[in-house]
């Protein structure tokens, strides 16, 4: 048996879905059947319980997979060592952000890390919050990078930086000529532009117009932050975003950016990567660029 059959095996328990499996891999999902059905023959026993509708191992089908994992982060755990021995800082690392972090946040920290280590190529996925924790779960990723980090058992979750939450309007909105702050209540008459419903920025504005009994329904709802500004712009509304967001557009006079008077809010950002995760060199340096400590180089 290779290496690769206990990888692909292990993804496919994991994300229970021969596409996924095959996606992560750069197979297709033929290949991950083959597979699966080489290391039945290879073990002489079943591993998956096909005469049921949803994916389910065997007994024999979770002993494999246990030693699978133990196997691939045994291997993963040798691969990390021989590059620290030789001092070489190369290899892949795969990011799965949310828009506007990778968008506005993340940019500067990749620069310098290319900068500082050329042999190390990064590659960035935009995706939905709920789909970044999904892509650490499933192995698809390295690191995920969100706002408003929720916890889970099998998910490391380093703190990244706070961002400041602004009120944007169109230049000649009437808020906006009020010396660069604002009243949280003022926006009550106000047409308001927010975020679907389930991104973690909009249910912190919305807990945030809750706590200050504010009543109010946006009158546009979008998925990203880029879509969010542009309606701004065409005075389509107003809206609450994080500052880092908007620098360029307030710089630019496209956007006018208040402060809440007497009030700051603020939105956490956090790196993710999977708990027991092997992390190479590469990832290690990574981390330190964003300028964060891992777990284990606190407890030395």
């Amino acid at each position: 048996m290779q290496i690769d059959n206990f990888k692909i095996f292990a993804d496919l328990v994991e994300t229970k879905s021969f596409s996924k499996s095959a996606k992560i891999n750069g197979i297709t999902q033929s290949a991950v059947s083959q597979q699966a059905r080489a290391m039945e023959r290879h073990f002489k026993t079943l591993l998956i319980d096909r005469s049921q509708k949803q994916f389910q191992l065997t007994r024999e089908g979770q002993r494999v997979y246990e030693s699978s994992k133990e196997i691939l982060h045994t291997y993963e755990k040798l691969l990390s060592e021989l590059q620290e021995m030789k001092k070489v800082i190369s290899g892949m690392i795969r990011i799965s952000t949310i828009y506007s972090i990778g968008l506005h946040e993340l940019p500067p920290y990749i620069k310098r890390f290319l900068n500082d280590f050329p042999s190390v190529n990064v590659r960035v996925e935009y995706r939905r919050s709920n789909l970044v924790y999904e892509d650490i779960l499933h192995n698809s990723v390295d690191f995920g990078l969100v706002a408003f980090p929720v916890k889970h058992r099998q998910i490391e979750s380093l703190p990244f930086r706070n961002d400041k939450l602004v009120l944007i309007t169109h230049p000649n909105h009437a808020l906006a000529r009020q010396g660069g702050e604002v009243e949280l209540k003022d926006l009550a008459a106000q047409r308001f532009i927010g975020f679907d419903p389930d991104i973690p920025t909009r249910k912190a504005v919305d807990q945030i117009f809750r706590d200050n009994r504010l009543e109010i329904e946006p009158v546009m709802e979008f998925d990203n932050i880029e879509t969010v500004k542009r309606a701004v712009e065409i005075d389509h509304g107003i809206a609450i975003v994080p500052q880092a967001t908007v620098l360029q557009e307030a710089k630019q006079g496209t956007l006018a950016t208040l402060r809440f008077k007497g009030r700051e809010f603020t939105r956490p950002l956090a790196i993710l990567y999977r708990k027991g995760r092997v992390l190479t060199p590469a990832m290690k340096k990574f981390v330190e660029t964003l300028g964060m400590d891992l777990p284990e180089a606190r407890e030395t």
